[in-house]
């Protein structure tokens, strides 16, 4: 039983939604962003989700999977940012998967991981929506292909699938970096 779901059972919605939040806002974050690409809007949208989930706190009971049920929350809120009549793409130039410098001065190697990641970062948030996602939620998230499927409502088979087309096209991106 995961720390969400113990605290789900004796408690009352506030301490279950703030244990939520503590558990998940920044990885929810982090997954919103990658679908909006704006930092602020990424954070509206999650929470809008917590909202949902202190909505949802009768029904914390029949919920399987708390990780699962909050990502799929945080993908359909992010998915009908598209759908809204004022939606306009921008440009990124942070990418919101860094992590925080270290206080010593940057060496010659370390200059060298950070364009390289942040060229990753940028060649993951230019694929298409359905490669984007599992390469996120596989590999940031560090969620099995089963999490995924279970996650994205479809076949294991499809998650790995999209997988190898997404490592395909990050390879063709990032080719000529070398």
């Amino acid at each position: 039983m995961t720390h969400v779901e113990q605290i789900a059972l004796d408690n009352t919605p506030e301490i279950w939604l703030d244990t939520l939040m503590d558990t998940y806002g920044l990885a929810l974050t982090k997954l919103a962003y990658s679908y909006v690409q704006d930092w602020g809007k990424a954070q509206e949208i999650v929470q809008d989700v917590f909202l949902t989930c202190y909505e949802q706190y009768n029904k914390r009971h029949s919920i399987q999977s708390y990780k699962a049920w909050i990502y799929r929350i945080t993908i359909n809120r992010a998915k009908d940012y598209y759908r809204t009549a004022w939606f306009k793409r921008i440009i990124v130039k942070n990418s919101g998967f860094d992590q925080q410098l270290s206080k010593q001065p940057p060496t010659e190697q370390f200059l060298i991981e950070q364009e390289n990641n942040e060229a990753l970062a940028r060649a993951v948030l230019a694929l298409p929506t359905k490669y984007r996602e599992v390469i996120l939620l596989y590999y940031y998230e560090e969620l099995t292909v089963n999490e995924v499927a279970t996650i994205l409502q479809c076949n294991d088979n499809t998650v790995k699938t999209r997988l190898k087309r997404a490592r395909d096209r990050l390879k063709i991106l990032l080719e000529g970096r070398d």
